[in-house]
């Protein structure tokens, strides 16, 4: 069974089509995601890289034809957030207190459809909370343990471990040892899960 690592932050739009377009290959393959949960400020902050949207003709680019390419080729429902860039820095530190609450899938799908479909401004402790709980998860729960010390360690160790790989953006994939970056190399994994049967 071929092992995919994906590390990933709510912040960045390609990894919401990304995750998307990974759930699809779940059920067409055989293969195990490993999610892992990084801080993509942080990854930029220690390979000196920065996000395309602060780059005037890159983000134009991406906004204009990349986003609305691969949102129609996977068939993915995406609307460009009214508040982007959006700080995610609480939402993920809470991914490791919805792994330890047992409800990551859930917590996940949530905060990437309310940032990707329905434009909220999750970065607004309030909004994230009434998004969380309309949802059924406990959102007071899940944001203020985020605050713990062992939460904000788990988050800064995976955005290490990211950066030690290798990884100066995301979406960022690994297969074994092979890294991939973006959403548009999500054509090479799956011609290795073809490979694999």
């Amino acid at each position: 069974m071929t092992t995919i690592d994906f590390y990933f932050d709510f912040a960045s739009p390609p990894t919401y089509v990304s995750y998307e377009r990974l759930k699809w290959l779940q059920t067409q393959y055989k293969m195990q995601l490993n999610y892992k949960p990084m801080l993509l400020g942080g990854v930029f902050k220690a390979t000196g890289n920065r996000a395309p949207i602060s780059v005037p003709a890159k983000g134009k680019y991406l906004l204009k034809y990349e986003m609305p390419r691969f949102t129609k080729r996977y068939g993915v429902e995406f609307r460009l957030n009214p508040h982007f860039p959006v700080n995610t820095l609480t939402l993920m530190r809470a991914t490791y207190v919805a792994i330890d609450e047992d409800c990551f899938d859930q917590y996940c799908q949530v905060v990437f459809d309310a940032m990707w479909k329905h434009g909220e401004n999750m970065a607004d402790p309030a909004v994230a909370k009434a998004v969380l709980d309309k949802a059924g998860l406990d959102g007071e729960k899940l944001l203020s343990l985020a605050g713990e010390q062992q939460y904000k360690d788990k988050l800064i160790a995976t955005t290490q471990e990211a950066v030690d790989r290798g990884a100066f953006g995301a979406p960022t994939f690994y297969v074994g040892d092979e890294m991939f970056w973006g959403q548009d190399r999500l054509d090479f994994i799956e011609e290795i899960l073809q490979q694999a049967g």
